[in-house]
Parts: structure tokens; C-alpha cells; sequence
């Protein structure tokens, strides 16, 4: 397959075209999404969604994520990622299969309708995880765009993949909120640095290949500017494959977590890595692909009945 998106192959790092639309369907009345969402998923990248759970059906959603960090011996210990350095998780992956109500969670409309109406295409996870940041010990999380280690380590073909991060405690100024650029998803920036064989079990603690340069990092943050979107839990952030984000280190008694889900469309399946030869283990990227099958209606009542 041509390689429309070279990334860690030059000595210098690339603004690229992106040659994939923002929003995949035309928009109508039947959409998820109001008009004015549309556009402005479109423009800047992200959405930020309020108010569509429940406070019983995020309590639960709380409560799992607590059952989730307080037994990692339960869990597959390959998926259990700790902070660089210390023993505090950092994330836990794949835990749509690891647990029944995040499983459920994926698969809600109010989640997976909107990732089917912005990709235009049944969808699929190709990644599922608990991302944690301690109070006082939470790392920081460096600038980055999903797409560009996705296609490169992975074999995401094209720009069709979204993230969402429903947030399972209050996200504030002060404790490490995620960080956007919006407007960066409009072009592709490439990366310097061949990747070394099994990156990932470095770089899920700290990055090190498939970041970008700071001048190029400047450049896009003097065009297009910084938001720091916060929220209380419940709320849903989602954007773009190719967005620019990351977060700081959280220095307050505060921690902060959030359920993350990305939904790749079922046509943009993953092929062999651009980059190395050997993809990252299915944990991190899903090379067997099902269609989430939508669920409608209280995600409380569905998974206790």
C-alpha cells in the first residue's frame, strides 16, 4: 500500500497535506450531532459533550474505574502500564474486554452513534484504555497526534479514526487537563527517528520516537493557539486522529481519570506498519476488527440486568 502519510523517514521534519475529510457524512437532522457540532468538529478539531450520562450512570462508570485500579492482579498484566520511574498505573488498555461495563460504555449510542456519523462507517475499537494521573505523581503526557504512531507503528491506512475521553473525575485547570490545538488536525506533521523494534513498551510510559519538533510545535501554537478543555465527570471529549494534544504533570492532591475510547471505521482497517516491521501487540491496536454492535438506553439497568 503507498505509503500517503511517510512519517520518521527524513531528516527533517514535514507539514503535509491531509488528504482525508474531517467529517466523513453530510450532515442532516437524523445526525447525533447539531449543525453548529458538525462545524465545529470540523474547524478546530474537537467536541466537547455535556450532560449525555446519567449522575447513576456516571457514578457507576466511577465506581468501575475504581474496581479496575484497585485489583491490576486481576487484570492481563501485559495491559497494566505504570508511571515511568514509579509503581502509580498510568493506564490500563484494552479494557473493553476486561470489563463488562466498559464494554457496554463503548458500545452506547451516545458514544458510538457520533463516532459512525463523523467517520461515515460502521465502527470498531482499535484501542480501549483507563488513563489515570495521580495526585501529585501523575507524568505529564507530550505533545503528539494519535494518527502519526498509528500509522506509522500500527498501519492505520488513512485519517478516519476518533478518539473520545469521557472523564470519570473532575478535569480542572490545575490537575493535568488535556491539552488541544485546535485547527492542527488539518495538516500532517511528520517526525524524525527511525523507530526501535517494540517502541511501544517504552513509549507508553514516555514517548521518545513519533514526537514532534518543538520550533514545528511552536509554529502550530502561535497559529491556532492552546484549550485546555475542562469538565466535570461525565463529560466527553472527543477529537480528531491527527490532533495535536497532550497534558501536563498533575502536582495537585487531585488525580484525574478518564475512560478512552478510539473508534477506527471498519473500511480504514489496520495493514503492515509503515514503519517497523513488526506491529504493536493487538492490546494497543485491534488487527481483528468487529463491528460494535450500538446500545440504546440506560447503561446502569442494561449491565446489571
Amino acid at each position: 500500500m503507498t505509503d500517503i502519510y511517510p512519517s520518521r523517514q527524513m531528516a527533517e521534519p514535514q507539514f503535509l497535506p491531509r488528504l482525508d475529510p474531517v467529517v466523513h457524512s453530510d450532515w442532516s437532522e437524523a445526525a447525533p450531532l447539531s449543525k453548529a457540532q458538525a462545524a465545529q468538529f470540523e474547524r478546530d478539531g474537537y467536541l466537547v459533550l455535556e450532560d449525555i450520562f446519567s449522575a447513576q450512570e456516571v457514578a457507576f462508570l466511577q465506581q468501575e474505574a475504581g474496581s479496575l485500579l484497585a485489583d491490576p492482579d486481576a487484570l492481563d498484566s501485559d495491559t497494566v502500564i505504570t508511571e515511568p520511574g514509579g509503581g502509580e498505573i498510568r493506564s490500563i488498555f484494552e479494557i473493553h474486554s476486561q470489563s463488562r461495563v466498559m464494554h457496554r460504555l463503548a458500545a452506547d449510542a451516545r458514544l458510538a452513534d457520533v463516532a459512525r456519523f463523523l467517520l461515515n462507517d460502521e465502527v470498531y475499537l482499535h484501542q480501549s484504555r483507563l488513563n489515570y494521573k495521580p495526585g501529585f505523581q501523575g507524568k505529564e503526557f507530550y505533545w503528539h497526534s494519535d494518527f502519526e504512531t498509528w500509522h506509522v507503528e500500527d498501519g492505520m491506512p488513512r485519517m478516519r479514526a476518533l478518539s473520545m475521553s469521557v472523564l470519570l473525575a473532575d478535569n480542572t485547570p490545575h490537575n493535568g487537563p488535556l491539552m488541544l490545538i485546535p485547527g492542527s488536525h488539518r495538516s500532517f506533521l511528520t517526525c524524525v527517528g527511525e523507530t526501535p523494534d517494540d517502541h511501544y513498551k517504552m513509549s507508553l510510559k514516555k514517548q521518545e520516537y513519533g514526537v514532534p519538533d518543538e520550533d514545528s510545535l511552536a509554529d502550530l501554537a502561535h497559529k491556532h493557539g492552546i484549550v485546555a478543555p475542562t469538565g466535570k465527570p461525565g463529560t466527553v471529549i472527543l477529537f480528531d486522529c491527527n490532533l495535536m494534544h497532550g497534558s501536563n504533570g498533575n502536582i495537585t492532591p487531585f488525580p484525574r481519570a478518564n475512560a478512552f475510547m478510539v473508534y477506527n471505521a471498519m473500511s480504514n482497517q489496520l495493514v503492515a506498519p509503515f514503519g517497523p516491521a513488526t506491529p504493536r501487540p493487538s492490546f494497543i491496536a485491534a488487527r481483528e476488527a468487529e463491528a460494535i454492535r450500538v446500545r440504546h438506553g440506560d447503561l446502569v439497568a442494561e449491565v446489571m440486568a
